[in-house]
C-alpha cells in the first residue's frame, strides 16, 4: 500500500515506522524538508521525503499527523490531492485542563472531512500516547491493543483496518464518522485520568462478560 504521511511529529514516526516494516511503501510529507528528510532516513525501508502535496498525492491512505487546528487548514490546502483518498486523522482536540476543544462544535474528524470533501476520513489511533504506538508490538497482558475505527467509506475503513493490524493491534468499528467525536472526548477523559488523577482508566469499565451486568444466580431474579 502507499502511505502518504502529512507531518513530521512523534506520531507520523511511530506510525509510519510500523508501515514501512511491514513492507509498504512510505512518504513523508513536511513543510521542513531537513525534518522530512531526516525522519524518512530514520524510518529506513525505502520510505521517501517530499513536501505536503507530494506526500498527498502518492498516498493511497494519507495519514494526518498534525495538531488539531492545523489539520483542516491542511487539508483544504491539499483538498483536490486527497479526492477518494483515505485520510486517517489521529488529533486530540484537548487544551488546557483536559479541555475538549471542540465542545459545541463539529469534531476534529469533521472538521478534517468539511475542510477536504473529496477525501473519506477515518479517527483512528487517537486514544494512546505516541510511545504506545512504538511498542512492537502494542500488547498488554498478553492481549493486541484494540483501536476503535469511525469512518463511512467501507473501502477506506478496510485500508485502515489492515493498518492497525500492521502496528500490532487489533481493529473494533467504531461507527461512522459521526461517532468520531465521542472517541475524542474519550480521549480527553483519558488524558485527565492518567495526568491529573494517575488513575488505570482500564479499571472503569467491567470485563465483556459483565458489560450488561452480572449473570442472575440461580433462584434468583
Amino acid at each position: 500500500m502507499r502511505i502518504g504521511v502529512l507531518g513530521t511529529g512523534n506520531m507520523a514516526d511511530a506510525l509510519a515506522t510500523h508501515w514501512a516494516r511491514a513492507g509498504h511503501e512510505v512518504t513523508i510529507g513536511g513543510r521542513d524538508s531537513v525534518k522530512a528528510r531526516r525522519l524518512a532516513t530514520r524510518i529506513g525501508g525505502g520510505t521517501r521525503a517530499a513536501g505536503p502535496r507530494t506526500a498527498a498525492e502518492f498516498g493511497e491512505v494519507v495519514l494526518a499527523a498534525l495538531p488539531f487546528g492545523a489539520g483542516a487548514d491542511v487539508a483544504r490546502e491539499l483538498r483536490a490531492a486527497l479526492d477518494g483518498k483515505a485520510l486517517i486523522d489521529c488529533a486530540n482536540p484537548v487544551g488546557p485542563g483536559f479541555r475538549l476543544l471542540t465542545e459545541g462544535g463539529p469534531s476534529a474528524a469533521l472538521r478534517l472531512a468539511a475542510a477536504a470533501p473529496g477525501a473519506h476520513v477515518i479517527k483512528a489511533f487517537n486514544l494512546c500516547h505516541e510511545d504506545v504506538w512504538r511498542m512492537r508490538p502494542p500488547v498488554f497482558d498478553g492481549r493486541p491493543l484494540t483501536v476503535p475505527v469511525c469512518g463511512d467509506d467501507d473501502e477506506a475503513l478496510a485500508r485502515v483496518r489492515e493498518l492497525v493490524r500492521d502496528v500490532g493491534c487489533e481493529p473494533v468499528a467504531g461507527g461512522g464518522l459521526d461517532r468520531a467525536g465521542l472517541l475524542e472526548a474519550t480521549a480527553a477523559v483519558f488524558i485527565g485520568l492518567w495526568v491529573g488523577e494517575r488513575a488505570d482508566v482500564r479499571a472503569i469499565a467491567p470485563p465483556l462478560a459483565y458489560a450488561t451486568g452480572p449473570t442472575p444466580r440461580p433462584g434468583r431474579v
